[in-house]
């Protein structure tokens, strides 16, 4: 996936708008956020609740972790994650910039030392992210869609921004194409490539190449 893009030549100033889902079609993709978030909660369930467990248990402060990002058209809202690191983390990331190994708006660690040994068997497997069926459920989000970023990272300008021209997603082109291994612009590009071409059909494929990506562990990290 990441070699095709190269391949396509694509360059961000050459994407300036995207046409707005049509009204059918952002009905259905709502049906099936709010039924399949539905469903996804009630079998996670027991998961979920082993999980609060094993947060509680070994690492002071609450079970989850709530931050502001950018939604739809950039308006904020309050993201729901399974707390991965220490508590008090946030206050740490300043002392860290200098390492960071993600370039553009992105802000990743292989060995970021704030977070717990449950924190990053969660994030291996990505279930840190589950609590974000609520969003979904909620609408803040889609169960497809580009990754919401903090909304400190987010106020960027250009074509970047058209990736606020549809609601984030719990998943996306770029988690199922190696995640925090692609570059900010590789991200970037996958976005605005699902922005322009999202369906339900391609909202489907992404779906299923989610289960072999969150199996993998491929990027995440």
């Amino acid at each position: 996936m990441r070699e095709s893009w190269h391949k396509k030549n694509l360059s961000l100033s050459s994407v300036v708008t995207f046409p707005r889902t049509d009204a059918p079609a952002m009905l259905t993709k709502r049906v099936v956020d709010v039924v399949g978030s539905l469903i996804l909660m009630l079998l996670t369930a027991p998961l979920t609740l082993v999980i609060c467990l094993m947060v509680a248990a070994t690492s002071p402060g609450g079970v989850l972790f709530r931050q502001v990002r950018a939604g739809r058209d950039g308006r904020p809202f309050e993201m729901l994650k399974f707390r991965t690191m220490r508590a008090g983390a946030d206050a740490e990331r300043a002392a860290l910039t200098a390492r960071n190994e993600a370039n553009g708006h992105l802000f990743k660690l292989r060995d970021d030392p704030r977070v717990t040994p449950v924190g990053r068997l969660l994030r291996r497997m990505s279930l840190d992210e589950l609590p974000q069926l609520v969003n979904v459920f909620r609408g803040d989000m889609s169960l497809v869609g580009p990754r919401p970023l903090p909304l400190a990272d987010s106020d960027y300008t250009g074509p970047a921004r058209n990736r606020l021209s549809v609601l984030p997603g719990l998943t996306g082109l770029w988690q199922v194409s190696g995640r925090s291994d692609l570059t900010w612009e590789d991200m970037v590009r996958l976005d605005l490539h699902y922005v322009r071409h999202c369906s339900l059909r391609l909202d489907l494929a992404i779906l299923a190449r989610t289960v072999s990506a969150v199996l993998t562990g491929r990027g995440a990290h």
